[in-house]
């Protein structure tokens, strides 16, 4: 028997369940389908222990603030990431304020985000970036640091044994957050359903066929009674993290055609000490090594889960051909078409910096896991740490002449007609999701956006207006942001910056 629903959503992690959520505001009446093929939500990349905790704002990701050859600092990607941060933070908000979320410490608490470097070329590197990012409006209450003393004060842990006739450079922001994209992910499920959404978990996706009416037949199979369900929906979002490429493939659009994937796995050393977790509480984010791609930015992170906090330090990369944590190893094989081989074997030989860093990173033993994590830890001792493995990264391979190029960040790919739509990409992901489903939904439900339009402004303030070229609308903002979702301390009040040295 077919079962008919106005929308199917794939995969439930923090995409679906921010496009449910919205679409449930704008249009209750519609019906909504979800199927994820694990049994739980959240459980790929959206798990906090899985890379999708740190609240990326380009607070304090170096990658998004590049040094260009004449030596001035590129700020233009970290105002953008912020700028989409600063939407999901007003979403997030009106849906406490609404019902949607409940006590928002369950998936969001203020922690500072710093920017730590050493040696003299980086130091002056980092004070340049200062001076770019501290006046501007969404990074007011920036610092930046170069005294041992005060480097001391802030960071004990990283202070400990740490010889500082190498100069050392610190931008701090105190309006920093920690979010747990896994509650997140779980709270706006439990509204979707408890509003009548058909929630399968342990259903997996087997196929996509475009019907002659335009709509979508998805087949399901149960993977516990090994049952099939065939379900017709009138629109589609593949939401299924590094499942979405295949998915995409087998629906058929030309919009997927020329895409490819590069899997990166990835491993952390998580802190089984508690007086060390007690000793730091900030996400302090390096910079990647010469040669070494972006995705490789070493971070010591604090990161509250389940109301407890904990540090990791990594990211430490390896290679797998799966496209999902809980994938299969013919994935990245089940993937090539004729129309992505050539991008994929142009990105082989332009990307030999990644292949080299891949190779040195699998070679590495955990002793030299430890020895890396030294540049934060002077006294790093790997009897207080365990290694655990990370969630899949599926970087995007787009074809750019007769080659490819790879990709950081996300892409929305949605077919001419808007009938079906998929996310690909990772970092910075979850944390710019509104920002993302938005464009989804403005470009798959054109007709409908003009009149949600003023429902969405109720969400989402600043909606068509960047919070960067009006400084009064941020402030109130971030105000009423701090206020609803219970970060209304001395941590997020964005004190005036203030560099600590001559």
């Amino acid at each position: 028997m077919t079962e008919k629903t106005d929308v199917v959503l794939i995969g439930a992690g923090i995409m679906s369940a921010t496009l449910g959520a919205l679409l449930r505001q704008l249009q209750p009446e519609w019906s909504i389908s979800l199927f994820e093929r694990l049994d739980a939500a959240a459980a790929e990349s959206s798990d906090p222990w899985n890379n999708a905790g740190t609240g990326h704002s380009a607070l304090c990701e170096l990658n998004y603030s590049p040094q260009n050859t004449d030596g001035s600092v590129d700020v233009t990607k970290a105002i953008d990431i912020n700028e989409r941060f600063q939407v999901s933070r007003q979403f997030w908000a009106y849906a406490v304020e609404n019902g949607v979320l409940g006590d928002p410490s369950r998936f969001i608490n203020p922690i500072p985000h710093v920017s730590y470097v050493h040696g003299a070329d980086d130091v002056q590197y980092l004070r340049k970036r200062y001076e770019a990012l501290a006046p501007h409006p969404l990074f007011e209450g920036m610092e930046y640091i170069d005294s041992p003393d005060e480097f001391a004060r802030r960071l004990p842990l990283m202070a400990k044994g740490r010889d500082f006739s190498d100069p050392v450079a610190l931008n701090w922001t105190d309006g920093g957050t920690d979010i747990d994209f896994g509650s997140l992910t779980k709270e706006l499920l439990a509204y979707l359903g408890a509003s009548g959404a058909d929630l399968a978990f342990g259903h997996e996706v087997r196929d996509i066929d475009k019907q002659s009416d335009g709509s979508w037949k998805v087949t399901v199979r149960n993977l516990r009674t090994r049952q099939t369900r065939t379900v017709v929906a009138k629109f589609v979002f593949v939401g299924a993290g590094g499942g979405a490429l295949p998915l995409l493939q087998k629906s058929g659009i030309k919009e997927i055609k020329g895409f490819a994937g590069f899997p990166v796995s990835g491993q952390f050393l998580r802190c089984t000490n508690p007086d060390l977790i007690d000793k730091h509480e900030a996400k302090v984010y390096g910079k990647a090594a010469v040669g070494a791609p972006p995705m490789s930015v070493p971070h010591l992170d604090t990161r509250v889960i389940n109301g407890k906090p904990g540090l990791l330090f990594g990211p430490y990369a390896g290679w797998t051909p799966k496209f999902l944590k809980d994938g299969s190893n013919t994935d990245l094989f089940k993937s090539i078409r004729p129309g992505n081989l050539a991008p994929m074997l142009g990105v082989g030989v332009t990307e030999l910096s990644l292949v080299k860093y891949l190779v040195s990173e699998l070679l590495k033993s955990q002793s030299g896991k430890v020895y890396t994590m030294e540049e934060f830890i002077p006294r790093a001792d790997g009897r207080d740490w365990e290694l655990i493995t990370a969630g899949q990264r599926v970087q995007i391979i787009r074809r750019k002449g007769v080659g490819g190029v790879l990709e950081l960040g996300t892409a929305v790919i949605a077919a001419k007609d808007g009938s079906i739509a998929g996310l690909l990409g990772a970092s910075p992901g979850a944390s710019t999701c509104v920002t993302a489903m938005l464009d989804v939904l403005q470009r798959c439900f054109p007709r409908e956006y003009a009149d949600w339009t003023p429902r969405l402004r109720e969400m989402i303030p600043s909606l068509g207006t960047k919070l960067s070229d009006d400084k009064a609308l941020f402030h109130e903002v971030w105000g009423w942001t701090n206020k609803a979702l219970n970060l209304d301390n001395a941590n997020t009040q964005r004190p005036t910056g203030v560099a600590l040295a001559p």
